[in-house]
């Protein structure tokens, strides 16, 4: 297991809100050279759950390949807010998300969030519409 710091564009997605909802993450090397890229169905969710089950599939796929520095990269200014604890996490399913993310958190030697524009997010984004295409 390396410390190699590893930077993670997550996504997460629902057609209709709550509808059917998908996440998709892209897992880079410090150099921006893809690593490995995921996606998950996730049944009927919001899109704010959709977004937070794509940052713990990326902590989950990311525990595989190191226990370095993760800096992640979000479209979700909620989630980052609420990730680096700035905004209360009031909704009691987000709440449980939130928890699973910081349990998941403790695998690494940190963990940062940033807050991008969504067309930034291009390629986190096509891997949750590729994952709902699946499944109309």
């Amino acid at each position: 297991m390396s410390d190699q710091r590893l930077k993670i564009q997550a996504d997460g997605g629902s057609r209709g809100n709550p509808g059917p909802a998908a996440c998709g993450v892209v897992i880079k090397d410090e150099k921006g050279k893809v690593l490995s890229k995921h996606s998950k169905y996730l049944g009927i969710a919001t899109n704010n759950q959709a977004e937070y089950n794509g940052i713990i599939l990326g902590l989950e796929e990311a525990k595989k390949i190191t226990k370095g520095e993760i800096d992640y990269y979000l479209d979700s200014l909620l989630a980052v807010n609420q990730l680096k604890q700035t905004f209360k996490v009031k909704n009691k399913e987000i709440q449980t998300l939130f928890v699973k993310v910081w349990n998941l958190s403790i695998n690494f030697k940190k963990v940062r969030y940033h807050h991008i524009p969504r067309e930034e997010n291009k390629e986190a984004d096509l891997m949750v519409n590729l994952e709902l295409d699946k499944h109309k």
